[in-house]
């Protein structure tokens, strides 16, 4: 459902409203010491036992974020890569900055989840950015989400509320990212870019070790309490140290972390380990002490851990290297002859004492050996035809840092498509209700049903999706019941049709020829009538069900008010608006038929008449004015004036009024604050021709703009 929504809100509703909340999810996943215990049969010893850790060791935390994540990577697979940049990596690193006020502190469950969370999501994104992305964002990725993960990890006062086991879970997610990143980009580009990373993991093994020789002890009899003491350390720097956590580190970064995680960086790094990793030589004393206790009696303990590789022709068992591995192309990998390989050992010869995949076979082969997404080192994104580039870019960025609850329309005049095909002015445009298409009715006495989904960099031009021929005049009509999902068009006789299918429904002819109908205007949802005032004042209700007339009602009464030019039906179905061509408003209700009001409204031809909750009418005329009732009550509530031009046209989002004048000008008004207008000058670059129509999507804040020239714009 999720994905499916994805794809049908379009790109900036998407994010603001699914992603968002996919996101906030991903932290809940990993919350509670039973989100975080490893899958599978573990050894008592160590989790580290089963596998190296440049396989991914899942936690029951990971299989239930699976869902979550995969929902977040398809709507970066339909949206494109700025999905990743400027919506993922920003959140991420939000989940991970230091918290307000810098003081040390214990964890909470929700941040030590955010610490899993963060990890695991960059992982994935690493996965699918390209190489001159990745090393466009390297910096960022670097100062915004490593070294703030890696300073929590390796505090020596910050405690995890889940002990030694989240420690260690984050400790194998935070160096298994790191290697996918060193595979990446290569060894100089690590000495360039992530000497500091990788330097302050290595770095907590001395100090580890240092308080291990100096065999502190807490003197409070509560461990839980801690007590932070400023110790000094062999590099002449004093640093505070919660006596409480030296268990809790003792037991994370451990003899056997120390060789899972610096044998396999030294075989991926080679000599530049030594370069960026000042305390190069303990750890590796760490690592070969662990190596010599595991190793059997009168083994030499060295050659446990397997040499690389250093063959390009053949794979240990014999076959060549010629098939395509579909990683070619990525930084750090290997030349093989004129091409760019990776070398995957899925069977190493010597096992050693960590299981079939440790050393450099396993450190080269642990993220791609499994197959599939979940073990490669780099993936494409699919080439979605609703990407996100151009104008729907730059109106993307915007959109997702507003505030999910601002509730006002803001209109940037950024064009993102355009519908042409009218060969005659839009006379009305209308979205369905799902906002996937919209409608238009033309003078060239046609329908046309267009797809509303994002496509282009806001200068590709849609064609129809189905056009309606069979009107003999031009439209001045057109919208949905919603009840039955059939359109609803009129040229002067009223045409009911299937907007899936094209096919005549049903045709109302006006009771005579020489009295067409007026206006028209639908009920809603559960009610199927539609609602006809003819060119003799009389409202009349068909139902689209049953042949005939419902309900037929003089709306005169006996005064000469001229034509009626609109019609506009209340939210609940329990009250019908008529303006007349003289100004004049009538309130009908449409369960008794019985006239609630009648008044003059305006000094000129009422040009548009809308209706909303609470019983709140809102009317534009030729006069140059908008005003705003209250159904029967005597004076208006607000009453806005245009200096120029009549607001011929106007739709509404919320509280607020979105108007259009026929000098292209488009304004937002509010229907509760006192008067006040800002306007728009539409710019000839973005709306050519003369503004005729306009419609609001209110769930995808944008606008529909019909003009005499026959085309039809969306604008945000």
């Amino acid at each position: 459902m999720v994905r499916w929504l994805s794809a049908k809100l379009g790109p900036t509703v998407t994010s603001r409203y699914v992603a968002r909340n996919l996101l906030r999810l991903l932290t809940s996943c990993y919350v509670g010491s039973t989100r975080q215990q490893f899958m599978g049969s573990i050894s008592n010893s160590s989790p580290l036992n089963s596998g190296n850790i440049y396989q991914k060791r899942p936690v029951l935390g990971d299989v239930v974020s699976a869902p979550v994540l995969g929902c977040l990577m398809h709507v970066a697979c339909l949206y494109g890569e700025p999905v990743l940049t400027y919506q993922y990596l920003p959140y991420i690193s939000y989940l991970v900055a230091p918290g307000m006020g810098g003081s040390p502190s214990r964890l909470n469950s929700r941040k030590e989840a955010g610490l899993l969370a963060a990890v695991t999501l960059t992982q994935k994104i690493i996965v699918y950015l390209c190489d001159t992305t990745l090393m466009d964002i390297l910096p960022r990725i670097s100062h915004e989400v490593l070294l703030p993960v890696l300073n929590s990890l390796t505090s020596l006062i910050t405690g995890f509320p889940g002990g030694a086991q989240a420690r260690t879970v984050l400790c194998l997610k935070t160096i298994s990212l790191i290697a996918l990143i060193c595979l990446r980009i290569g060894q100089e580009m690590v000495q360039q870019h992530l000497s500091e990373t990788v330097a302050t993991f290595f770095q907590v093994f001395s100090l580890v070790h240092e308080l291990q020789c100096q065999a502190l002890r807490p003197e409070t009899p509560s461990l839980s309490e801690g007590r932070v003491l400023e110790v000094p350390f062999l590099d002449g720097q004093r640093r505070a140290v919660d006596l409480a956590l030296l268990d809790e580190l003792q037991k994370v970064f451990t003899l056997e972390m120390a060789y899972m995680t610096y044998v396999p960086f030294s075989c991926l790094l080679g000599d530049v380990i030594q370069k960026i990793v000042p305390n190069h030589v303990l750890v590796g004393q760490l690592a070969g002490q662990y190596l010599e206790s595991a190793s059997p009696v009168g083994q030499d303990p060295m050659n446990l851990a397997p040499m690389p590789s250093t063959s390009a022709e053949q794979d240990p068992q014999g076959r060549g290297v010629n098939h395509d591995d579909g990683n070619s192309g990525t930084f750090g990998s290997v030349l093989v002859g004129n091409r760019i390989q990776i070398p995957v050992d899925t069977q190493p010869e010597s096992p050693g004492p960590l299981g079939p995949s440790s050393g450099v076979s396993g450190c080269l082969g642990g993220l791609c050996e499994m197959g599939g997404e979940e073990n490669s080192l780099k993936r494409d994104l699919p080439r979605c035809p609703h990407g996100l580039s151009g104008n729907w870019l730059a109106y993307w960025q915007y959109e997702i840092g507003v505030s999910q609850h601002d509730a006002h329309f803001h209109f940037h005049q950024i064009r993102l498509q355009s519908f042409l095909g009218h060969s005659g002015a839009v006379k009305c445009v209308a979205p369905l209700s799902s906002e996937d298409f919209f409608l238009s009715g033309s003078k060239d006495r046609t329908v046309r049903l267009w797809p509303l989904y994002n496509c282009g960099d806001g200068t590709s031009e849609t064609a129809p999706r189905l056009i309606y021929t069979h009107h003999r005049k031009s439209i001045f009509h057109v919208s949905q019941l919603e009840a039955s999902q059939q359109v609803v068009s009129c040229d002067g006789t009223v045409h009911v049709w299937d907007p899936f299918t094209g096919k005549t429904v049903r045709i109302v002819e006006p009771w005579d020829n020489r009295v067409p109908w007026t206006a028209v205007a639908v009920m809603p949802a559960p009610h199927t009538s539609i609602t006809l005032a003819s060119a003799d004042s009389t409202l009349r209700f068909v139902d689209c069900r049953k042949p005939g007339l419902q309900h037929e009602f003089r709306l005169g009464g006996g005064l000469n008010a001229g034509l009626v030019r609109s019609l506009a039906v209340s939210p609940s179905g329990r009250s019908v608006v008529a303006g007349f061509s003289s100004g004049f408003m009538v309130l009908l209700d449409t369960r008794t038929g019985l006239v609630l009001r009648g008044w003059p409204a305006h000094e000129g031809d009422i040009l548009q008449i809308k209706a909303v909750e609470g019983g709140t009418l809102i009317s534009s005329s030729s006069d140059h004015s908008l005003t705003i009732w209250k159904e029967l009550e005597q004076k208006p509530t607000h009453h806005y004036k245009s200096p120029s031009d009549p607001i011929h046209t106007f739709d509404l989002y919320g509280s607020e009024v979105v108007t259009g004048t026929v000098a292209n000008k488009i304004g937002v008004c509010s229907l509760t604050e006192p008067p006040s207008q800002a306007t728009t000058k539409l710019s000839s670059e973005n709306f050519r021709g003369t503004l005729t129509s306009l419609a609001v999507l209110p769930t995808k804040r944008h606008l529909l703009l019909g003009s005499d020239n026959g085309a039809v714009r969306l604008l945000a």
